[in-house]
Formats: C-alpha cells, structure tokens, sequence
C-alpha cells in the first residue's frame, strides 16, 4: 500500500518518501527538463572522452587511460542518483523501498570514495610523470596501471560496507519522509526512531579518514610537483607541466570543496535545502564540468574529440 506525505508508521519502516524538491507541478517539470539536459549531456561528454582515449592510439598512455576510467565511473556515478530523481519529479508517490533505499546509500557513497581514490591516484600519475620522468614507463605500465584502477574500484567498495551496514541497522518507526532526493546519510539518520551518536560517529569518522588522507596525499604530491616545475629550465617546459595538472587540481578543488561540507560532519551542514545543494553539486554539476575542464584545457584531447565527432 502506498503511503502519502503526511503518514508515518508505527512498525518497521518497509518504503521511504524521497521528500525531493518542494515545488508545483509546473516547476517539477522545468526541473525535468533541466535535470535531463544536465543527465544527458554527462553521459555524452564522459562518453566522448572514453571514445577519443579508445580510439586515438596517440592516448593510449596512463594519464589519458585513467581520464578514461574516471570518466567511466562518472557515468556509474550520476547513474547511482539522477535517473531515480528524474523518476520522482513526474511521480506522486515519490517512494522508495527500504531495500533499494540502503542499496542507494551504499552504492553512492561507494562511487563517492571510489571517486575520491581516483583523484589521488591520478596525482600519484602526475607526481610520476613529471619528478620521475626517466622512470615513468617502467613505473607506470599497462598492468600495473590496471592494477591500481582495480584498487581504486575494490577500495571504495570495501570502505563503504561498515557505515552501511551500520545504516541498515539504525531503526525507523516513525517518519518514513526522508527531505532529499536521494538517500543520504544525514536525511536518513534524521528521521531514526532513537539517536544514533554511534552510528553518525562511525560514519563520520569513515568519511572524514578517506576525504583526509586522499586530500593529503594529493597536496604532499602537488607540493612535490610543484617544486620539480619550479626547477623545470624553459619557460615551455613549466607551462606544459603546470596545463597537465591544472585541469586536475580543478577538479579535485570542486570536488573536495563540496563534498567536504557534507561527510566530514553530517551536522555540519544540518539545513535540508543546504544538503540538497551541495549534495547535488558534487553528485550531479561537477560529473558535467569535468569532461569540459580536461577537454579544455588539453590540445591532445581537444584533438581526439574533434576525431570522435566527425566519425559520428
């Protein structure tokens, strides 16, 4: 039996009302429309990116096979939420399951980690191509690239069960109306019977761990980076090395600056209208921004997509 807005249950709570955006049914569909054009546009641009790397053998080198791979996953990443959310702007029930709304929550948060071990593993690509270059083909191979995407993949998987784990735990009786779009951590933990400060620490300690280490880790390895550009002799030569990492640490910058405000304290940003925009900044603007920044600024890739077009 579907359950309206206003109703709560008494027993276990078996289906959630994702709240979404509170609006008319005429902005609904603007959202739509808006929603989709944005939903469209990531998957042709994250695509394209895939298609140049595959096609063009010039960008068959580590740095272009993990922009490759990132795009990939940017594709699974706004897959985990926007199709659903697409769903409940023309839905009136706006319902979810109890199953598919932990699943939600862990394969999105597992994509968002997954996300954050790519951007450092990315750095570790830069910081070898550019303060070891002598040694970059032999550090750098086809398996053992391989290797560290797979790593990448599992990590963010693995790191992912215990915080769900302990979600689908957290008991729900009353309000079954969770004030997002998507299941998130601290919509879902709002509307617990009974606080949970165990749970909410636990996750907010797995969280911060990863978005601190991985940010750490990026910045030790830029300062690096940065230090071997400085002593780079011709002014070509440090331009070159300052465009391949700059699209990057755009990326990271967006990235870690949005997310940071959600995970690091689930209280920290405690306004459902704040949640939902930061939320669907780093879930939904920045997987469209990232194709425009690397295509960008890289004559490379802005040579492989001109390739990809005339052949479509």
């Amino acid at each position: 039996m579907l359950l309206s807005h206003n109703s709560t249950v008494t027993a276990a709570t078996h289906e959630f009302i994702l709240l979404g955006f509170l609006c008319s049914q005429e902005v609904a569909i603007l959202l739509f429309a808006l929603f989709s054009l944005i939903y469209i546009l990531t998957l042709l641009g994250n695509g394209a990116i895939i298609c140049a790397v595959w096609w063009d053998q010039q960008l068959h080198t580590p740095m272009y096979i993990l922009l490759a791979n990132f795009s990939f996953l940017e594709i699974c990443y706004i897959n985990s939420n926007v199709p659903n959310m697409l769903f409940n702007f023309l839905s009136k029930t706006k319902t979810i399951s109890y199953n598919g709304c932990i699943l939600q929550f862990y394969i999105f948060l597992s994509l968002c980690a997954t996300e954050l071990f790519f951007l450092a593993l990315m750095a570790f690509d830069r910081y070898v191509a550019i303060c070891r270059p002598l040694h970059y083909p032999t550090i750098m191979t086809r398996k053992f690239c391989g290797t560290l995407v797979s790593a990448c993949w599992v990590g963010g998987f693995l790191w992912l069960v215990t915080p769900a784990t302990l979600v689908s735990q957290v008991p729900f009786c009353g309000s079954n109306i969770i004030d997002h779009y998507l299941c998130d951590l601290g919509a879902m933990l709002a509307i617990s019977c009974v606080p949970v400060p165990k749970t909410t620490l636990t996750c907010s300690t797995f969280s911060a761990v990863i978005l601190l280490v991985t940010l750490v880790y990026i910045l030790v390895s830029y300062s690096l980076v940065l230090r071997a550009v400085v002593q780079v002799p011709t002014g070509s030569g440090r331009k070159k090395a300052f465009s391949t990492c700059a699209s990057h640490l755009t990326v990271v910058s967006l990235f870690y600056g949005s997310i940071m405000v959600m995970y690091v304290s689930p209280g920290a940003a405690n306004q459902p209208g704040m949640q939902k925009f930061v939320t669907m900044f780093y879930s939904i603007v920045t997987p469209l921004l990232n194709p425009l920044i690397y295509s960008l600024r890289n004559k490379e890739m802005k040579i492989a997509l001109r390739k990809v077009v005339c052949k479509v």
